[in-house]
């Protein structure tokens, strides 16, 4: 069987990959059977993805054997755990949406995201962390009491003129 290039895989095997790497961290090694348990599908259904993913050059499988990420699987499964892991801290944290919602959320944007607009969460995030203020900046409180009452409350509002 010819392997074939990594290009765009399916938000469904970057889920798996994401899976495989954390079982592997888990337990050190990762079966079918975890697979199987953790992802809420059948063991035929998880072994048509290694099959596929396999394929791609993203995963050593042999039948009843264990499952390996390769150097390009682990790269892409990181990459994909760093999205989540972002967006979940933005919904949770920053929006302060339920973190299951949150969690379920980034999941879903977690493969769609640009790296234009994640490089940018990622420098928000970073200067809300850093602010001198403290833990939760004036501003970001002003926004929670916004969204709880729908009125602004000692926010100044700022009119910029657009340059001609």
């Amino acid at each position: 069987m010819k392997k074939k290039d990594v290009k765009k895989i399916s938000s469904n095997m970057e889920d798996y990959l994401e899976v495989i790497a954390l079982l592997k961290h888990k337990r050190g090694i990762v079966k079918v059977t975890d697979i199987s348990q953790m992802m809420r599908v059948k063991k035929p259904s998880v072994t048509g993805a290694l099959n596929m993913l396999s394929r791609y050059n993203l995963v050593v499988h042999e039948p009843y054997g264990y499952v390996e990420l390769t150097l390009e699987g682990a790269k892409i499964a990181r990459e994909t755990q760093k999205r989540h892991n972002l967006l979940t801290k933005f919904l949770g944290e920053v929006l302060k949406i339920d973190l299951r919602i949150a969690e379920q959320d980034a999941c879903k944007i977690e493969h769609s995201i640009s790296t234009q607009t994640f490089e940018k969460l990622t420098k928000f995030i970073k200067f809300v962390e850093t602010c001198p203020e403290g833990t939760r900046p004036q501003w970001l409180k002003s926004f929670d009491q916004y969204y709880e009452t729908g009125c602004r409350f000692n926010c100044k509002t700022h009119i910029v003129k657009s340059k001609k």
